[in-house]
């Protein structure tokens, strides 16, 4: 088997879709020796801000001197990306081993009815969870797929765990309600073990503590034990960390109030997390760590000219806290939004939101995904036909810009990484 070969087979297991549950994560790992019981994690949830939290998180423990395993989702350059040690996606051989390790058992377990069908998402985590093992990682930071309680990573007992937002979105799975989609969230809580929590809803800090307490385990909440007071600078966002034993100043170089949140976040987890790996907090270094973490995809200036930025506001929250920047921060300039969505997304409330705010020009389109919304999607949604762009390529490499002209592209990871590899690696002859 190749490294082609190796991706075929995981992403020939999409047909058996999202599949919420445990049973057959837990009996690939128990054949796998359990590795995931063997190796220091932070888990980490929410509905948007997990990447953010968990790159600057990586970035001051690798400062440190540790060596950090990382689990992300989806990718937006290499899949390789998703498993990466000290920010370095795993290499194609190691990929390609693990794959050709693992597959015999799955395919025995397919012909077991309580196990088979394993799902990629599973398949990529136990994955994971060997490599870390075998490369003996310091600490793994653990993305949780989605939701939390039958999440397949929801099978270890972290050092910290940490949720950093909450919002409407997956409804289908998750539940209809803030409070429904919280206890799916709070299902990440384990006995005794401490819980950061970003700045959530009332409602749904309310279920977690509930869970929290029937755990047993300490919470840490945004704007209770620790807060963030904003400040501007010329170029960066910045910030004052405050908590209940320590206040320090720090820049942030993702854009963004939301970041400064994410940063309280990572600061409380870091502090929680470095005593349980016998180290001292050190400010300094997360001072640095803040300043020089990029996130790629989250308000990233892809190109200069003309000005050209990625954002993947993928869901109803992430498209509210995108209208704060626009609002707040780039309320000067002239923004032309060109945004593509799959279809399990509510695209007419997010087009809705898009559309009032004042420095602001829709456009809407498709790209070549199975679940993303055609035309007729949005023409059902109330999409005018002016608005409506029917290549993007075409649309971007003919985009010319004023002098305080922005354009953001924007909706669906996956879109955002087709688009940040057209940019990248094909030739064109920007305007300026």
């Amino acid at each position: 088997m190749n490294y082609q070969e190796a991706l075929d087979w995981i992403h020939g297991r999409v047909a058996f879709g999202s599949r919420p549950g445990l049973i057959r994560i837990e009996t690939l790992l128990k054949k796998l020796g359990s590795p995931e019981k063997k190796i220091k994690t932070v888990h980490i949830g929410g509905t948007n801000g997990k990447g953010s939290t968990l790159s600057m998180v990586r970035d001051y423990l690798i400062r440190e001197g540790f060596y950090v395993g990382s689990f992300t989702s989806p990718y937006l350059v290499t899949f390789n990306e998703r498993i990466s040690l000290n920010g370095v996606p795993i290499a194609d051989d190691d990929l390609t081993d693990l794959v050709q390790r693992i597959r015999p058992i799955v395919e025995e377990m397919d012909q077991e009815t309580s196990v088979m069908h394993m799902t990629e998402f599973e398949i990529i985590t136990a994955m994971m969870f060997l490599y870390f093992y075998e490369q003996q990682v310091d600490v793994a930071l653990v993305e949780v797929g989605l939701g939390g309680l039958l999440d397949c990573t929801n099978v270890i007992h972290p050092l910290v765990s940490v949720i950093t937002t909450i919002g409407l979105d997956h409804m289908d799975i998750l539940g209809d309600s803030i409070e429904k989609i919280a206890y799916q969230k709070a299902g990440i809580i384990k006995s005794e073990t401490p819980v950061v929590l970003g700045n959530l809803p009332v409602d749904a800090t309310r279920v977690i503590r509930s869970v929290a307490m029937k755990q047993h385990s300490q919470v840490f909440e945004f704007g209770q034990d620790f807060n963030v007071s904003v400040f501007q600078k010329a170029t960066d966002n910045g910030g004052k960390f405050h908590s209940k034993n320590e206040s320090f100043d720090f820049e942030v170089a993702l854009e963004g109030n939301h970041q400064l949140e994410n940063a309280a976040v990572a600061i409380m987890t870091c502090q929680l997390l470095m005593p349980q790996l016998a180290h001292s907090f050190s400010v300094e270094k997360m001072q640095a760590s803040l300043r020089a973490v990029r996130w790629p995809g989250r308000l990233e200036k892809i190109i200069d000219h003309p000005p050209i930025y990625l954002d993947g506001a993928h869901n109803e929250p992430a498209v509210m806290r995108l209208k704060e920047v626009l609002t707040q921060q780039w309320q000067d300039k002239h923004v032309t939004i060109l945004f593509a969505a799959i279809a399990t997304k509510d695209i007419q409330h997010m087009m809705a939101l898009f559309q009032t705010i004042p420095n602001v020009t829709l456009k809407v389109t498709t790209f070549d995904y199975p679940r993303a919304v055609k035309k007729v999607g949005y023409v059902e949604a109330g999409l005018r036909e002016e608005k409506w762009v029917s290549s993007w390529q075409t649309f971007i490499s003919s985009y010319t810009s004023g002098e305080d002209d922005y354009l953001l592209v924007t909706g669906s990871l996956y879109f955002i990484s087709q688009v940040r590899e057209f940019i990248l690696e094909e030739a064109y002859n920007w305007k300026k």
